[in-house]
């Protein structure tokens, strides 16, 4: 009708339609509010995209703004339920714990996952990974002031070499001045002498969940259905080899690359980097 209106009257051609005036100026506005929308969904699209379907529509929204895109999240929110994106669902993690084994440490953290400055809360985990038969485990260490993963450590076996290599790297992050709590779970390679004798030897605080209660490491939950939706089960993998170079590659974007909302739409290193600078 809007090719034919160039030609005849349009009054002539609603009646032949059987179309009421109203509706069709209504379908027109909407047209052009649809169009009002396009170069925004294409950004949606493109981020996105870009980011293998991680992002959801807050970050999406974040991400618009620093490329000068102000729209509401409300409206990306139903732009991307038009175009059929969201991200995926999160999925629960391997668990350490077997028993009464060693010495437990208070839960010194309670829960408080916000940090004023760096090296002064530290979180970790392990978890596992299947891939073709085997396994794979991964202990990273995060620093609560703004989500880094400082260090980690893979290895097919659940072994204490495993957090121990961990910690090694993490500890030269520490300066003389900094006075760390280092929170865990009960899982028994954080209950060994030779863990905590490495703790006391840096003069870093030890922190653990209370049992059985995972809302106590949250933040390291976190990361591990972050890491396994935005990339593990998002990939597929023929040896465990594949999947280590991966997971160094995904935390190198994870540290750099991904944006997180609480640290103002900046990456953790971004973040850290201009808090330095300050």
């Amino acid at each position: 009708m809007q090719e034919l209106r160039q030609q005849f009257p349009i009054v002539d051609l609603l009646k032949l339609a059987g179309l009421a005036r109203s509706t069709f100026y209504y379908q027109q506005k909407a047209m052009l509010i649809e169009d009002k929308y396009a170069e925004i969904k294409t950004c949606i699209r493109s981020l996105y995209e870009l980011h293998k379907g991680r992002y959801g529509y807050r970050r999406i929204t974040s991400a618009l703004q620093q490329l000068g895109k102000i729209v509401n999240h409300k409206t990306v929110q139903r732009l991307m339920q038009e175009l059929g994106l969201k991200s995926l669902v999160r999925i629960k993690k391997y668990r350490s714990y077997k028993g009464e084994v060693g010495c437990a440490a208070p839960n010194i953290l309670q829960r408080q996952f916000d940090a004023q400055e760096a090296n002064q809360k530290w979180v970790t985990d392990v978890t596992e990974f299947k891939v073709a038969g085997e396994k794979l485990y991964l202990s990273p260490i995060m620093d609560l002031y703004n989500g880094e993963i400082i260090a980690f450590e893979t290895s097919k076996r659940p072994v204490f070499d495993l957090v121990d290599s961990m910690l090694k790297k993490a500890f030269i992050r520490l300066g003389a001045n900094d006075k760390l709590i280092l929170h865990s779970d009960q899982g028994w390679q954080y209950r060994m002498p030779a863990y905590q004798s490495q703790l006391k030897q840096h003069q870093v605080t030890q922190s653990m969940s209370r049992k059985a209660n995972c809302l106590d490491n949250a933040s390291m939950e976190s990361f591990f259905a972050v890491l396994k939706t935005e990339y593990f089960y998002l990939n597929k993998f023929k040896t465990v080899e594949e999947l280590q170079d991966g997971l160094t590659e995904y935390i190198h974007y994870y540290n750099h690359d991904r944006i997180k909302l609480k640290l103002n739409g900046q990456s953790p290193v971004r973040y850290r980097n201009q808090a330095s600078m300050a």
